[in-house]
């Protein structure tokens, strides 16, 4: 039995032809909030027009070869086919289904991804370098932007912290489920005996604000200090006030930038990104309140839980909230992360269709 309700998805549809009009309205054009809305809108109509037809057509090609049955000319190829489309008629249908989900208009945003070594000492600053290398030669094979706003470099080349901003369409959206505990087992390059250490570290993702969340914040509410940017950039880095960091006085919250020579940018950037912290803070605040589960949270992110473990001398990687265990470890270190992404969307997937039919 057809777990779609078809006279609903044909009123959903119903909305296309008056979205694709606000589209080509002037006013509309002319109405930025208003604009962006009618895309998001327009893309998930049609995604769900494409889903429905797709498996409109298997409905209806399963019922033209069922009527071929009573000719013996016919039966065992009209047999054979009936097979092959109700065992695609599944797929079909859950693809429908996900298609009908209300679209996240967080998912199109740059992600703010911060990361932090935790436990192990230097291993753990070296982990997190790793892991900051990691997702930047992913973002390179997607064509998009990485751009450093604040780093905590150790003299082994790794990482006390970094924090970066991934520009590029669907950025949060596919990296929206990274956040959390990742835990690395290997043998250290500081381990002079060839035992194996387990060092961890934090990683922490959240959309980037924008001008539609009309965030604005009071002069009083900030405190912003100025400070000598570190690392590469010569006496200009090392002797002006360039680098600025912004504490949210109501929350606590801390936004840092040195990527830019000029203080002026530091301080556009700083801010865009204290916006983007409180945006989350707020945002977890409210799933909380309304007991929103971690499965429903789709990337808000335990800081404190492990989600995945990276055992180099077995070549594994454990993904422990879907128990994927993928065999591939020196391919998804160097950026290879899709296989992963999309067993985490796919499982996300499928959580929200079964609470939805609840």
């Amino acid at each position: 039995m057809s777990l779609l309700d078809t006279a609903r998805i044909e009123a959903v549809l119903g909305r296309l032809p008056s979205v694709e009009a606000d589209l080509g309205d002037p006013e509309v054009l002319k109405d930025a909030p208003r604009y962006r809305a009618a895309l998001r809108d327009h893309a998930f109509l049609k995604k769900l027009e494409a889903a429905y037809a797709a498996y409109s057509k298997a409905v209806g090609d399963i019922a033209g070869n069922e009527s071929l049955l009573e000719d013996p000319d016919f039966r065992d190829e009209a047999a054979a086919e009936i097979e092959r489309l109700k065992a695609e008629l599944a797929e079909l249908e859950h693809r429908v289904l996900g298609a009908l989900l209300p679209p996240d208009p967080l998912e199109a945003r740059n992600a703010v991804l911060e990361i932090r070594a935790g436990t192990g000492g230097e291993e753990a600053a070296l982990f997190a370098g790793d892991l900051f290398r990691m997702y930047s030669r992913w973002a390179e094979t997607k064509g998009w932007k990485v751009s450093v706003m604040s780093a905590s470099e150790t003299s082994l080349d790794g990482f006390k912290e970094v924090v970066c901003t991934v520009a590029g369409e669907g950025a949060y959206g596919r990296l929206r489920f990274e956040s959390g505990g990742h835990r690395v087992q290997r043998v250290p390059v500081t381990e002079a005996q060839g035992r194996i250490h387990t060092s961890a570290a934090t990683v922490v993702v959240f959309p980037e604000a924008d001008e539609e969340d009309e965030l604005e914040i009071p002069e009083k509410d900030i405190r912003i200090d100025l400070f000598c940017a570190g690392g590469a950039g010569g006496q200009h880095v090392n002797k002006t006030e360039s680098a600025v960091r912004m504490t949210h006085l109501p929350t606590g919250l801390v936004a840092v930038c040195q990527d830019e020579r000029s203080q002026i940018r530091n301080r556009e950037k700083c801010l865009a990104t204290l916006k983007a912290r409180i945006l989350d803070f707020r945002r977890r605040e409210e799933e909380a309140k309304l007991g929103a589960d971690r499965l429903t949270l789709r990337g808000s992110g335990d800081r404190s839980e492990r989600i995945r473990t990276y055992n180099f001398p077995q070549n594994r990687m454990t993904d422990h909230r879907i128990d994927l265990t993928l065999y591939s470890l020196d391919r998804i270190i160097e950026g290879e992360l899709d296989p992963l992404l999309d067993a985490l969307a796919a499982n996300d997937l499928d959580e929200r269709i079964a609470k939805a039919l609840k």
